[in-house]
């Protein structure tokens, strides 16, 4: 079964209250996206193993840990999820950044691909895949299935707002996958938009409709 993980911090919740309000506008939604992104690489990279290596001081030698040689990929599902990767290539410069193209059909809400480029090695990565957004779980299962077409094992699912709904499908389709989300909402609506959630996070992180 995938480990939903939670990330109750009042850093977060904080930053949530700003992206959620109407009112906040397309540079500080960004913004904010990117922030929240930064603090939940923190958590979802806690289990990247490490090496001990040893390095000269000003005073003498230290032996410490770091990040092995364990490639890492990032896959925003574009749009919404390019808002992400920045912010998480600042903590992992050495990350390599796959794409997955999705749109949902607006009848039926089924993903639909449009666009799918990964790095040539992908299979030997630890992938996290973003999108701000994990509403019905359609596409994010999508993806995750695109991902492991190319052999990918260790794979993550990084959502900044998810709905039950969303949870559920993830769950039962890609029980390998660990999720980690910022807060989990109450339900989907009609449009199988996420309630009370923060409106279409692509428009809002640029500035369209």
């Amino acid at each position: 079964m995938s480990t939903l993980h939670v990330l109750d911090h009042p850093l977060i919740h904080h930053k949530l209250s700003i992206l959620r309000d109407k009112n906040t506008g397309v540079k500080e939604f960004r913004e904010i996206v990117g922030e929240i992104s930064t603090l939940m690489c923190y958590e979802a990279t806690r289990e990247l193993p490490t090496v001990e290596v040893e390095v000269e001081t000003p005073v003498a030698t230290a032996k410490v840990r770091a990040l092995g040689d364990t490639k890492i990929t990032l896959v925003p599902i574009l749009r919404a999820g390019l808002g992400m990767v920045d912010p998480m290539i600042k903590l992992l410069p050495s990350a390599r950044v796959g794409h997955i193209g999705l749109f949902r059909d607006p009848d039926t809400h089924e993903p639909i691909k449009y666009y799918c480029k990964m790095p040539d090695d992908i299979a030997q990565s630890a992938v996290f895949i973003l999108d701000p957004m994990l509403a019905t779980g359609g596409s994010a299962s999508a993806a995750i299935t695109f991902v492991k077409e190319y052999g990918c094992k260790s794979i993550a699912l990084l959502n900044i707002i998810a709905a039950p709904e969303g949870i559920n499908v993830i769950e039962r389709d890609h029980p390998d996958v660990d999720i980690y989300v910022a807060a989990v909402d109450d339900s989907l609506n009609d449009h199988a938009y996420i309630v009370p959630g923060l409106g279409d996070a692509g428009d809002r992180i640029f500035g369209t409709k």
